[in-house]
């Protein structure tokens, strides 16, 4: 299929933007069958915000857990909440137990 260079509104600020033949192309490879609906400026305002908003992308803002390491006895922090029964390990001891992948 041939693209051609498109002229579309920006839903958030009413900018018209050129979603061109190379953007199309990587879409299609992608497997993204909706045209964007932001512009470049408004898209990666959009992404910059749900990186500071999800703890996951950054993991600067990850909540972590006080746990004590079930091997060394070491205290440690962990990015889950512990559960009794469970084993919690710190870093090093965990890099020592994990399975081999």
């Amino acid at each position: 299929m041939a693209f051609q260079d498109k002229t579309l509104t920006c839903s958030d600020c009413g900018a018209t933007f050129t979603f061109d033949v190379q953007e199309q192309e990587l879409f299609q490879q992608r497997g993204y069958t909706n045209e964007p609906k932001r512009c470049p400026a408004c898209r990666q305002a959009k992404k910059s915000q749900r990186g500071n908003d999800s703890g996951f992308s950054s993991r600067g803002n990850r909540q972590m857990y006080p746990a004590k390491c079930a091997q060394c006895g070491k205290d440690t922090e962990v990015p889950f909440e512990p559960r009794t029964g469970r084993p919690v390990y710190c870093s090093d001891c965990y890099r020592k137990v994990r399975p081999a992948r």
